[in-house]
């Protein structure tokens, strides 16, 4: 039996732009080392893995070196499949079973839209080893469970000119990065994503930090719809609305290309 196996540029409007990412569509579940070992050979940030599941789909997503509990971009990109190939009609809604809980997508206008779960920052001290990471004093600094640390930046200018030594990134005690800063351009803040830790030095376009970035600025804008720009360097823009328990983030995705696993055993 064939796997068809997608790569997806999510979070673009055109191919070669936003956050590459592998979706593979499975029959039933495979082992979770059958999953490390096809994301470690695609060499993509994230490969998506999803399978029939009730009224939906079950899903889980890998790095080239581990599981992780939430992931955007590959979200975004799997459900592109689902209503380019047919499987989902454009006024149907899709139902994702994760790690994170409940994940659904909706199509409007060219747009997909994921309802996340919102990740709600605790302001913490700037710490002498964060200044040391960064190279430059944050305004700011808060974090989620100990997992993500967010800094806030002077302005866009040295978000964008931030050059990154992983080294030290991986030397924090939070695997995942966000340097941020509000945008006096047509967005309303940029931002940066770094995961070195889980094999993913400079992530393209992040879903999962807006679940956190929408709830940080909502506070400092008194806003609760953004529409923002990660600064890589293939770039990306996220739309993104707050609720109240969730965090909805809009993007578009492009097909690059499709073919099938030939080695399957797991």
């Amino acid at each position: 039996m064939k796997i068809p196996i997608y790569h997806v540029d999510a979070f673009a409007v055109e191919p070669f732009r936003g956050n590459p990412a592998a979706v593979c569509l499975l029959q039933a579940p495979r082992s979770a080392e059958w999953m490390q070992n096809v994301a470690a050979e695609m060499a993509l940030s994230e490969t998506a893995f999803l399978f029939p599941k009730g009224e939906g789909y079950h899903l889980r997503w890998f790095t080239p070196k581990t599981e992780v509990e939430l992931c955007g971009h590959a979200t975004l990109a799997s459900a592109h499949i689902l209503y380019e190939f047919g499987f989902y009609e454009p006024d149907e809604t899709i139902k994702f079973q994760t790690l994170s809980g409940t994940i659904t997508a909706s199509f409007s206008r060219g747009t997909i839209e994921l309802d996340m779960p919102r990740r709600d920052p605790v302001s913490v001290p700037v710490t002498e080893q964060l200044i040391e990471v960064l190279g430059q004093e944050p305004l700011a600094a808060a974090v989620v469970n100990n997992q993500v640390i967010l800094a806030e930046l002077e302005n866009s200018d040295a978000v964008r000119s931030f050059a990154p030594d992983f080294k030290k990134i991986s030397t924090l005690p939070q695997p995942d990065v966000i340097i941020t800063a509000p945008c006096k351009e047509r967005y309303d803040f940029i931002s940066r994503f770094f995961s070195p830790v889980t094999g993913i030095p400079e992530d393209p376009v992040t879903g999962m930090a807006h679940c956190t970035l929408a709830p940080y600025y909502a506070e400092r804008m008194n806003k609760t719809k953004f529409f923002a720009y990660q600064a890589s360097a293939r770039g990306g823009e996220v739309w993104v609305r707050l609720g109240t328990d969730r965090v909805y983030i809009g993007g578009k995705a492009v097909t690059v290309s499709q073919g099938d696993l030939l080695h399957q055993k797991d």
